[in-house]
């Protein structure tokens, strides 16, 4: 736990000196191709791990890490092209693979307790309720 937090912090202070340098703009577009990049060689890996058999949250975390990858590599390339944002449809599509990755990891949990049916639901269900409630209250 330590070496994370004292990555995070190291990653911060290296981050904060891009954007002084090279100002927000760049270095944000930067960074977010190189998460996408990086994301999508991840969400590779997991794939195939999972077809591998290696971990059964292998595949949910191929999901999550395509979906992020996508993500970020949809709004660095409407950075470098100057054209908008994704299209709806396209971020719908891509926003769906870290909800269908989510999924697959709460239900691998649920089983890892010994758990069976749809219970494993409910985490998912009160995300988008939470999400929901703090949309029509702003």
């Amino acid at each position: 736990m330590k070496q994370a937090a004292g990555l995070l912090a190291l990653i911060i202070a290296v981050l904060e000196m891009a954007r002084a340098g090279l100002g927000d703009r760049a270095s944000l577009t930067i960074l977010s191709g190189a998460l996408a990049l990086m994301a999508l060689m991840i969400a590779a890996t997991f794939l195939w791990l999972w077809i591998e058999r290696a971990t059964p949250l292998a595949l949910g975390m191929a999901h999550g890490w395509l979906g992020a990858g996508l993500i970020a590599g949809g709004w660095w390339l409407s950075q470098l092209t100057g054209f908008g944002p994704w299209p709806p449809a396209g971020l719908v599509a891509a926003l769906a693979l870290p909800v269908v990755g989510a999924v697959l990891h709460f239900a691998v949990i649920h089983r890892s307790f010994g758990r069976h049916g749809i219970g494993f639901l409910w985490p998912v269900a009160l995300a988008l309720g939470g999400s929901a409630l703090a949309f029509v209250l702003v």
